[in-house]
């Protein structure tokens, strides 16, 4: 009796489908990671209260993308002013220069629709890789997962359709790339040298990857002899990546700018987003829960004799606490030591436990997760093509949110406002300039950095009708006023007998010059000085942020 062998092709046909379903399992089934990534997509995006809208919650990326569009049209980018016509022709540094052209080949490809989506993706991407960061780290997959909701939490406080959400990105990457150098010394953390490069051209926020390398020299330079030569490493990369920084279009005179604007006392007494947090929205709270746990780890750390991370937490939490704006940054910073002492307590507790009891089993599970959250696959990119080509699955903005700008009294008196000088909030100015640019120019609009104490404090004084302001209506040529009903020009003007109101809404008042001195020249600012820095006067008003939302 013979045993025939089976064929061999046989066994190809059977080891074939096994290595694809091994394949797909890899690539398609999803892993925590994944799901975090699209959790925060749905419920940020699609689920949450402003949808998709909430991203242009902020008009300065109306201006942002006509800059883009200047620079794709005539191959250059601009070193004087494009949109206003109280300093036209003024130095301006278009700082964000490449982040401009990358919004403005979005709005051309598909519309505020493409611009919407990269942000929420790029925002519910910095989710899911902190997470793994933090899983890396050495945090458990539970434990990740919560501190990483906090942190997303905090951060939202700065979610928006603008060129910083590639500092939340490019700082991860940094923090990434130096605590890998510290494990074990290699060449890749010279790649935050072109890291640096790019960055500076997308986003002024580059400027903190020297706070990160200056603390962690510092912390080198305490913790002894053996790791001066760490310091000695992050010196040389820190000269390296300052070099980075000048290949830009403005050389050290985008240096120069910024150091300017970051010590201007106007800006931090008149912008919001620089000024310390209240503590008084969801947000802000998630962020006082990492302060508190944070200086705790911190001092845990401290105890072990580690002070790169204490040194970081501190650091970060200061300029936090000085400015909102660095809320999302501090996050980044602090979730790491959060997740790691948290996780070293609960080991210690699922250590004491007995192998059946209920922390034994959730020790297990969070093992599990640990493991999932560093496996990758394409579930992601594929659910964001799904949203994208499936008719009704979500609602995308066709136009900047009503809920923030009169778009409809916009619409409805356009050739008014198009050809028109027009007097109108920072804010409203993105919009105007949006819709009608480069045939309209405004007056003041978000750059903050660019109209200074000078025009800022003239725009103040409109706003609250206070000091010249029936004089500055008279030398900028003002004709026609779209300003929200509660400002205190809003009464004055409705008083005036050389103005008179046009349309009305609960949102906004649009007035418009029938008498009075009207200048027909273009004005460039020039001489006024209604406000200077550091001359203590009182500012009435306060802009939101550091793009002069109102």
């Amino acid at each position: 009796m013979s045993v025939t062998a089976a064929p061999p092709v046989v066994h190809g046909a059977i080891a074939a489908p096994s290595r694809l379903n091994a394949l797909l399992r890899r690539f398609l089934l999803p892993s925590y990671a994944d799901c975090f990534f699209v959790a925060l997509l749905v419920w940020l995006f699609m689920a949450g209260p402003y949808g998709w809208n909430g991203l242009l919650a902020d008009g300065d990326v109306g201006w942002h993308i006509r800059t883009g569009q200047f620079i794709l049209n005539t191959h250059t980018v601009p070193h004087v002013d494009l949109f206003s016509f109280s300093r036209a022709g003024q130095p301006w540094f278009a700082w964000e220069w490449l982040s401009d052209i990358v919004l403005a080949l979005l709005y051309g490809a598909a519309g505020l629709k493409a611009i919407v989506l990269f942000a929420g993706v790029m925002i519910a991407a910095f989710g899911a890789m902190l997470v793994r960061y933090l899983v890396w780290r050495g945090a458990n997959g539970l434990i990740a997962a919560a501190v990483g909701l906090v942190a997303v939490g905090a951060a939202s406080v700065h979610f928006l359709a603008r060129p910083h959400l590639f500092t939340l990105l490019f700082l991860m990457g940094a923090l990434w790339l130096l605590d890998a150098d510290r494990r074990r010394p290699s060449r890749a953390v010279w790649l935050l040298v072109p890291l640096t490069m790019l960055w500076t051209n997308l986003h002024g926020g580059f400027a903190i990857v020297f706070v990160v390398l200056g603390l962690c020299a510092l912390a080198a330079l305490l913790e002894g002899k053996k790791e001066w030569p760490r310091a000695a490493r992050y010196g040389l990369l820190f000269g390296a990546c300052a070099g980075a920084t000048l290949v830009n279009p403005y050389g050290w005179g985008l240096h120069i700018h910024l150091v300017q604007y970051l010590r201007s006392d106007w800006i931090r007494n008149v912008v919001q987003e620089f000024q310390a947090p209240t503590f008084r929205s969801e947000n802000q709270l998630q962020f006082e829960i990492l302060l508190v746990v944070g200086m705790l780890a911190a001092g845990a750390c401290v105890a072990r004799r580690s002070l790169t991370q204490p040194l970081l937490v501190v650091g970060f939490a200061h300029l936090a606490l000085t400015s909102a704006r660095h809320i999302p940054l501090f996050a980044v910073v602090a979730a790491p030591i959060i997740a790691e002492e948290l996780t070293g307590l609960w080991n210690g507790l699922v250590n004491r436990s007995q192998r059946r009891s209920v922390i034994a089993i959730l020790g297990a599970v969070a093992d599990g997760a640990t493991a999932n959250f560093r496996r990758w696959s394409f579930f992601g990119p594929l659910v964001v093509l799904a949203i994208v080509v499936i008719p009704g699955i979500t609602v995308w903005p066709t136009d900047f949110p009503k809920q923030m700008f009169p778009v409809g009294m916009i619409a409805a008196n356009a050739q008014r406002i198009a050809s028109t000088r027009v007097l109108t909030t920072d804010q409203w100015a993105d919009y105007v300039l949006f819709r009608f640019w480069p045939g309209t120019k405004v007056f003041v609009d978000g750059r903050t950095d660019f109209y200074g104490a000078q025009t800022g404090g003239e725009y103040i004084d409109l706003w609250h009708g206070q000091g010249r302001w029936r004089s500055l209506l008279d030398t900028y040529g003002f004709q026609t006023a779209l300003i929200p009903p509660d400002w205190p020009l809003s009464t004055l003007l409705q008083q005036d007998t050389g103005w008179r109101q046009i349309a009305r809404d609960k949102q906004a008042v649009l007035f418009a010059r029938i008498a009075g001195p009207y200048s027909e020249h273009s004005v460039n600012g020039g001489g006024r000085t209604t406000a200077s820095e550091g001359s203590g006067r009182p500012v009435a008003g306060v802009l939101r942020n550091g793009n002069g939302r109102p």
